[in-house]
């Protein structure tokens, strides 16, 4: 059975969202023990707050002039009102970095992001960069650090606000000259604060609501190159989901039918999200992606030695898309910094994301990916 989708007011959510939780039989994911194949593909606070007094709802005197149309980062309905000019069109882009140990869970407003990438750092361990447009929580995080795959990786929303609690001294001179605004907690460090029922540094969280009204120029959402459909494409096959491993990380998707979305798994156990997020307190991808990528050493190494990896985003390579209980094997292809990135089949159609969120996996083509089968 497949569930309605939420129907998100752009910046009004902020106003709107209101903390509640699923049913507990709606919060289950079947992670149990499938068979699989293995595929080598390529050798305490509130999540929401009013920027400002909530605009009403138009009445139906001004409903002739209510523009809809579908958010570019989700395919979901979006309602552009006749609002002041800072409300206007679609929504901000915004960034977050976040920690993904067992420490850092639960995490806070994950589960609302539009699209999670999934990207590794040092010493096999892997990062998540979180884009919000359509809902913009008020309390984001565990909040980590930049790395060199964020700049290339960013540039196609145009200038999103980013959020990220620092980064390595060498890194700085290619993060000033990168095109998205810069709202680190060396630029607004009064949005940024320490839970202390949380240790260190799993519990540094961004305030963006405040953030993102102090600064202009921010990017509104705009086609990516997705497209979404709800109707599901030809040529699939019957998956359940896939396994993903790094050497310090794991990530994996399951499909759940009761919901017709995917249970995600981080670092061997379910992701979740703080009991006051709106939506529930386990995190769902409509679409599961793993993008895979070359990847090679930077220039840039940590203290203790570790190299950061440097993902390679622009160019083109193979990918696999799940949803619906549907596995399709994709090309995905983004010809420069600034283009979006298209995800095609072997005739050259794009292949339709589910609407609603998804999570993209930047996965090194030379690693395994499992595929579960039943």
């Amino acid at each position: 059975m497949q569930l309605p989708r939420p129907v998100y007011l752009g910046v009004l959510a902020i106003a709107l969202v209101s903390g509640c939780s699923q049913p507990a039989s709606q919060e289950s994911a079947d992670l149990s023990t499938s068979s699989s194949t293995s595929t080598d593909v390529g050798s305490p606070s509130p999540t929401a707050a009013p920027l400002s007094t909530p605009t009403p709802l138009p009445s139906p005197a001004v409903e002739s002039t209510v523009e809809r149309t579908l958010n570019p980062l989700t395919g979901l309905p979006f309602i552009k009102l006749p609002l002041p000019a800072q409300f206007a069109g679609m929504p901000a882009v915004l960034a977050v970095k976040i920690d993904n140990t067992r420490n850092a869970q639960p995490q806070a407003g994950v589960g609302l992001a539009d699209l999670v990438y999934v990207e590794e750092v040092e010493y096999g361990m892997t990062r998540l960069a979180a884009i919000f447009s359509s809902t913009i929580p008020v309390r984001i995080g565990p909040v980590r650090s930049a790395r060199i795959t964020d700049i290339d990786l960013l540039a196609q929303y145009g200038s999103p606000a980013f959020a990220f609690s620092g980064a390595q001294r060498k890194l700085w001179p290619a993060l000033d000259k990168a095109t998205f605004i810069d709202v680190s907690a060396n630029k607004v460090p009064q949005d940024y604060s320490r839970d202390s029922t949380r240790r260190a540094p799993y519990n540094y969280f961004f305030d963006a609501v405040s953030a993102l009204s102090q600064v202009e120029g921010v990017s509104r959402a705009k086609e990516m190159g997705f497209t979404f459909d709800i109707a599901i494409p030809l040529g699939g096959s019957i998956a359940q989901g896939v396994d993903l491993a790094w050497p310090s990380s794991s990530l994996q998707f399951r499909y759940n039918p009761a919901r017709n979305q995917y249970a995600v798994q981080l670092n061997g156990e379910r992701a979740k999200v703080e009991k006051s997020d709106p939506g529930g307190s386990q995190v769902w991808a409509d679409t599961a992606v793993v993008q895979l990528v070359e990847q090679r050493q930077s220039a840039y190494f940590d203290k203790g030695g570790g190299n950061t990896p440097q993902v390679e985003t622009i160019g083109s390579g193979a990918a696999i898309i799940l949803r619906d209980g549907q596995l399709f094997n994709a090309t995905w292809d983004r010809s420069d910094a600034t283009s979006g990135t298209t995800f095609t089949d072997s005739l050259g159609n794009q292949v339709p994301f589910h609407p609603g969120h998804t999570w993209i996996a930047l996965y090194n083509k030379d690693r395994e990916v499992v595929v579960k089968t039943t």
